[in-house]
């Protein structure tokens, strides 16, 4: 990947930004030492897509889901028995 000093980029940057656009992202460095790289945004990775139902058929929710140690629950809360 190229690199250009602060004073070239801002000479060329244009055609800098006009390359990066087509694959040719470069590194913009100050005294030597590189600050930024410059990339097209289309060459970002996207977060992978969420699908519904996806697990259909591979997990199960019990019909008892919402009431699930509820007796448990209820001895946290309140103590004893109810």
């Amino acid at each position: 990947m190229r690199q250009y000093n602060i004073q070239e980029a801002k000479a060329h940057l244009s055609s800098l930004i006009d390359g990066a656009t087509k694959g040719s992202p470069f590194i913009i460095a100050k005294a030597g030492k590189p600050m930024v790289k410059v990339v097209p945004i289309s060459s970002e990775k996207k977060p992978a897509t969420r699908k519904i139902g996806f697990m259909t058929g591979k997990i199960s929710v019990p019909e008892d889901f919402d009431s699930m140690g509820k007796k448990e629950i209820e001895e946290l809360f309140y103590g004893g028995d109810r």
